[in-house]
């Protein structure tokens, strides 16, 4: 919400000047846009894209509006900050008819815009780890490149979803017995660290097992995740900095450790006492990494509030 020169997430509903909402998947739309009853129609109608975020964004802004009558209320897309990404890196090698219809768009924009604007280096990636993950090449604060694509499945594994699987897989389940629902529901919600460990999609949870599954399911995380900025630093040409954010980024130390690990022959190199202590924004890089390495706080809705007020300002 906007209060005055305050930008702050709320958990309830309060006096405000306006309400920034943030939506995952707005299809073709990508800049910030008032919303009125007709957007909220067509947002319901976007669900699909993204029914793990998109279903609960559209309930938000019911009732938000309800609650907030006579604010405005602004619509702010996470696929926004992707639109710099070149054809090269938004098209599928698909034939011409089904290209027209579905492109990679890019998700956790506003997480981010606010990290690459935390670090201001030429070359940045920024590992945006929570219970949806991906990995993003920002070149001189533009994205270049990210590892989802046209919904948030694409790309590493996450808590519950996937990541990217052989197409050709997918379509050997579905001729062998496997149905639409049933594998809808499997990537959405039954795979990732919680399918590869099966007990638990929380990382927390598996690094305090010792069982093989657990470590299993981590350490496929981590190598993906690596093997990701390893792809970002060619679509830079090169790697200055590394930013790891949101809550496994900001939390797993274990984590980051992995994955750095794995990107020592691109000069990157973990200081092991600043990476266990790190809390909230924190420098972890050793004197000798030819990285910069940072743990960076996520803020999403600041990013969003601040892009609402310079949209109302503009309507004024």
């Amino acid at each position: 919400m906007v209060d005055g020169d305050d930008a702050r997430a709320v958990d309830g509903f309060v006096g405000a000047d306006a309400v920034a909402h943030r939506i995952v998947h707005g299809g073709d739309l990508r800049e910030p846009v008032r919303i009125d009853d007709a957007l909220e129609a067509r947002l319901e109608q976007l669900v699909e894209l993204a029914p793990l975020h998109n279903r609960p964004a559209v309930e938000a802004i019911g009732a938000a509006r309800r609650a907030l009558p006579d604010v405005p209320h602004v619509a702010v897309f996470d696929t926004a900050f992707h639109a710099t990404i070149p054809a090269v890196a938004a098209t599928y090698a698909l034939p011409a008819d089904l290209r027209a219809r579905v492109r990679r768009f890019g998700f956790h924009g506003l997480s981010v815009q606010w990290a690459s604007e935390r670090m201001s280096v030429p070359r940045l990636v920024v590992c945006h780890l929570g219970g949806g993950c991906s990995v993003t090449a920002v070149r001189d604060g533009r994205s270049v490149d990210t590892t989802m694509g046209f919904t948030p499945l694409e790309g590493v594994p996450m808590s519950t979803r996937s990541g990217s699987v052989d197409p050709g897989a997918l379509l050997y389940l579905l001729r062998n017995g496997v149905t639409l629902a049933e594998l809808d529901e499997a990537l959405e919600h039954r795979s990732g660290l919680l399918g590869l460990s099966g007990r638990s999609g929380d990382v927390a949870e598996l690094e305090a097992s010792d069982d093989d599954s657990s470590r299993l399911a981590l350490g496929v995380f981590a190598y993906h995740v690596a093997a990701a900025v390893g792809t970002m630093a060619v679509s830079l040409a090169g790697l200055d900095a590394l930013a790891f954010t949101a809550g496994i980024g900001e939390n797993s130390a274990r984590v980051r450790r992995e994955v750095c690990a794995s990107l020592r022959f691109l000069g990157v190199d973990l200081e092991p006492g600043l990476n266990e202590s790190a809390s909230g924004d924190a420098e972890i890089a050793s004197s000798s990494s030819r990285v910069r390495i940072a743990v960076v706080r996520a803020r999403e809705e600041l990013v969003a509030a601040r892009v609402a007020r310079a949209l109302l300002g503009s309507d004024a």
